[in-house]
């Protein structure tokens, strides 16, 4: 490269990455459909096919590398000489050689018209990405207690699906995320519909619908950003679009089709008619069962009291041994009772007759000084203080100033080891 003070001199390499910079950056160049004239076919051993795009007044190079989409054999039909196509790719610039090129992807048959043409090239192009596979499908919950709704809220789509979802599955709660479904903002709304139903966590179910249209009106159904929305979906997808002859793109990635939104919602919810009749039948089988069950343990049970019965020895002598023996027991108890109530009465009648107490009762009294029992007069001198008990108390007493003089024990007194033993003080009555 040289410069000087007035001029700035680019290489040819500048200019060319410069303008396929130029080309590759620019979103209207990097989506486009050509249609025109195949001519300058080549196939080389590498599989791609090169050739050239032409019309009455101007042509461009193209290019269909084959291991793009592993469409080898679609393009060696498609693409011969005198063959007019619609091609889908991008443009660009081939440095090496300065060429304009349309770095090709899809081609369809002329004829078809574009938004068929665009409509089979994503078509072909998600289908080959494993986003149609019926493996990835999930299956729909059988009794979902949230559902989705992806639609406008002023159609009657909404009103449609909440009424048959009413009449056939009532416990579901719904919720409608609301979207233009055509027009510039209809992508965009849709996707962030989905979008917005998946940040909930708790839907089981989402149904994308919409009414009838032309295919120009339901344009926005075969956007490629809709379909991987609905393809990253955690929630699975009934897609309800246009007429039951209609199919769009958000069709084959959709977990499932429904032909129109009313089927939707028939497809998304069951019928509580059909679930209370198949409960009906279930607990009449569980009681019939039960019965049945019941019935044959409750023989089993008899069969084995029965032999059980059958080897237990008789016990009926040994329980009349036991009755008798606590008979007996029970006459030998109350006899030996009464005899020793009988001996204990003896023995109270005796104690009563050799206790002192009962002298007092017949007139007699106990003499003590300073809390023993006097026995002799030699045990009391004139002026002591006596306590004298008969048999009603005790009262006190002085002793005479003359001794009396001893006089020989009656035999009719209480014995001193007796005296002794009963003379507990007595309080006075």
């Amino acid at each position: 490269m040289f410069e000087n003070a007035l001029v700035h001199v680019y290489a040819v390499r500048e200019i060319s990455a410069y303008l396929r910079e130029l080309l590759d950056t620019n979103p209207a160049l990097g989506d486009v459909w050509v249609a025109g004239e195949c001519s300058n076919v080549s196939r080389p051993g590498s599989g791609h096919v090169y050739f050239t795009l032409k019309d009455q007044q101007a042509q461009i190079r193209a290019v269909f590398f084959s291991q793009k989409f592993n469409v080898r054999a679609r393009t060696s039909q498609l693409v011969d000489n005198g063959q007019a196509v619609l091609a889908h790719g991008r443009i660009s610039l081939y440095e090496p050689r300065g060429d304009l090129q349309l770095i090709v992807d899809y081609v369809q048959p002329e004829g078809a018209g574009a938004l068929q043409a665009e409509f089979e090239r994503l078509k072909a192009k998600l289908g080959a990405e494993g986003l149609f596979d019926e493996s990835r499908k999930r299956s729909l919950p059988q009794m979902p207690r949230r559902i989705g709704i992806v639609t406008s809220a002023a159609g009657a789509v909404f009103h449609d699906v909440c009424r048959v979802l009413e009449r056939r599955w009532p416990v579901a709660e719904v919720v409608l995320a609301p979207a233009p479904v055509q027009g510039p903002a209809a992508v965009a709304g849709l996707i962030a519909g989905i979008d917005a139903l998946n940040a909930l966590d708790d839907i089981d179910l989402i149904i994308l619908a919409r009414g009838g249209g032309s295919v120009e009106e339901l344009w926005a159904f075969n956007d490629e950003g809709l379909a991987r929305a609905l393809f990253a979906s955690q929630a699975p997808v009934i897609s309800a679009i246009g007429h039951e002859t209609d199919f769009t793109i958000a069709d084959f990635v959709a977990d499932r089709r429904a032909p129109t939104p009313s089927v939707a919602a028939e497809i998304a919810a069951p019928d509580r008619l059909d679930i209370q009749a198949r409960l009906g039948v279930a607990a009449g089988m569980m009681a019939s069962i039960v019965g049945r069950r019941l019935s044959a343990d409750r023989s089993a049970i008899q069969q084995a009291s029965r032999a059980i019965e059958r080897r237990v020895p008789g016990v009926g002598a040994y329980r009349q041994r036991v009755d008798d023996c606590l008979g007996r027991s029970l006459t030998a108890a109350t006899s030996l009772h009464a005899r020793s109530n009988q001996s204990v009465g003896n023995c109270v009648w005796r104690l009563k007759s050799l206790s002192p107490y009962g002298t007092l009762e017949r007139g007699y009294a106990i003499v003590q000084r300073r809390g023993a029992v006097v026995s002799s007069v030699e045990a009391v001198k004139a002026g002591d203080a006596l306590d004298i008990r008969v048999k009603d108390g005790t009262f006190e007493a002085v002793a005479g100033g003359t001794r009396p003089s001893p006089r020989k024990r009656s035999r009719r007194s209480v014995p001193d080891a007796q005296a002794e033993l009963f003379s507990m003080p007595v309080e006075r009555a």
